[in-house]
């Protein structure tokens, strides 16, 4: 394990202020919003993911801000309770969003690895196909299951998700698609973490010393770029029955999940749009202050993942059910990907919107799914997960 790191101001190494995505690029790691976050280069170690706090907090760290710790980034994968593990950068850049902006270097990793200039992305594209790994008729009777199942009393939800597949005819370029992914979802969270690259727009959950923060999801309406059809389509979407029930599902589980840990916990009386550039969502923010000592990160995480936006409710009959009917393995796709620092501390999406690379980056896998409850229609929920494709498909084959 690393036996010591040294935090420095940014300005201390450079005069430039370099983009997080342009520290990534290619072949680092990311995990931003609103130009808030870290990029990181380098693998200084691989560690559990369950203890990965314990592991960073031994790291003798030497930083002007007592606040900044090493920091580990990975995702944990949809299935509660599955082993993997969170990597440790070499080089870390971050910043917060009171411009405080710095460099960690892990032993004796040279700063210069993330703050040299990175080649510009390649602007031409290559040549692609498009495929499905899981026939459609697999998904609209999975689609059909799960409503089946609700209308019998058995679930309350269920999440069903399809698999379709790029593939190029020679290396996608992720620092491209990164530049992209900012262009149209600078307001998501970005991450590129061992070739699971992504913008999600859902905050599973944050842990800043005492002060916990989640914003769920569920519900979904497309965006059309019309703005007066697009306000239609929002006011229908907190209209909808079928998507309210989907959202207050979501909502409790969170809230009731969280709230054991909490001195309090606040949330939004009604649901609020989020709108993103492809599609919009009912979304409702809670904030609270936790317990002391409280949670790391990562036991929130674990608690929480995967929620009934991803899986369903009652989670174990739900995720039975989706093994029996989705006919694929989801991986790390809803699950949660972010970063955990030495103190516990960290942010995790959720694992959505989101392709999966190829080692040689001639492939890439992109799952999209809607939450089934009894009103749902198979047809109406195939073209709710081709909207949600849009997001990474885009990012990848425009050229």
């Amino acid at each position: 394990m690393p036996a010591h790191a040294l935090t420095r101001p940014l300005s201390d190494l450079t005069d430039t202020v370099p983009d997080l995505n342009d520290v990534a690029a290619g072949d680092g790691a990311l995990f931003v919003r609103d130009g808030v976050g870290i990029a990181g280069c380098g693998i200084a170690a691989r560690v559990p993911i369950d203890d990965a706090v314990a592991h960073l907090a031994a790291i003798e760290h030497t930083s002007f801000d007592p606040d900044i710790h090493p920091v580990a980034l990975g995702a944990v994968p949809f299935l509660p309770g599955t082993r993997g593990e969170l990597f440790i950068p070499q080089v870390v850049v971050g910043k917060r969003a009171d411009g405080v902006a710095w460099v960690t270097t892990i032993g004796d990793a040279d700063p210069a690895l993330a703050l040299e200039p990175r080649t510009a992305p390649v602007a031409a594209a290559p040549n692609y196909s498009l495929g499905h790994d899981t026939p459609i008729e697999t998904y609209l009777a999975a689609v059909t299951a799960a409503r089946d199942a609700v209308r019998r009393g058995d679930l309350t939800k269920a999440v069903i998700a399809r698999p379709i597949e790029v593939v190029a005819d020679r290396p996608i370029d992720v620092h491209a698609v990164l530049q992209r992914l900012k262009a149209s979802f600078g307001s998501s969270y970005r991450y590129s973490i061992d070739g699971l690259v992504g913008a999600s727009p859902e905050l599973l959950v944050e842990v800043d010393g005492a002060v916990v923060r989640s914003h769920p999801l569920a519900g979904t309406t497309p965006r059309t770029g019309d703005p007066v059809n697009d306000r239609r389509l929002a006011d229908e979407l907190q209209a909808s029955a079928k998507n309210q029930i989907e959202h207050r599902v979501v909502i409790d589980v969170v809230h009731d999940t969280l709230l054991p840990w909490a001195s309090y916990l606040d949330w939004e009386p009604e649901p609020s749009v989020v709108a993103v550039a492809n599609v919009q969502h009912l979304g409702t923010r809670m904030e609270g202050m936790l317990s002391q000592p409280g949670p790391t990160a990562i036991e929130l995480v674990r608690a929480l993942a995967p929620t009934p936006a991803l899986g369903g409710h009652p989670r174990g009959d739900a995720l039975a059910l989706i093994a029996a009917v989705e006919g694929f393995e989801r991986g790390r796709y809803g699950g949660a990907v972010g970063w955990v620092d030495g103190a516990g501390n960290g942010t995790w999406a959720v694992t959505i919107r989101c392709a999966e690379f190829s080692a040689d980056r001639c492939r890439a896998r992109l799952v999209a799914g809607g939450g089934i409850v009894a009103d749902s229609e198979p047809n109406a929920e195939l073209a709710e997960t081709q909207a949600k494709f849009q997001a990474m498909l885009s990012a990848i084959v425009r050229p």
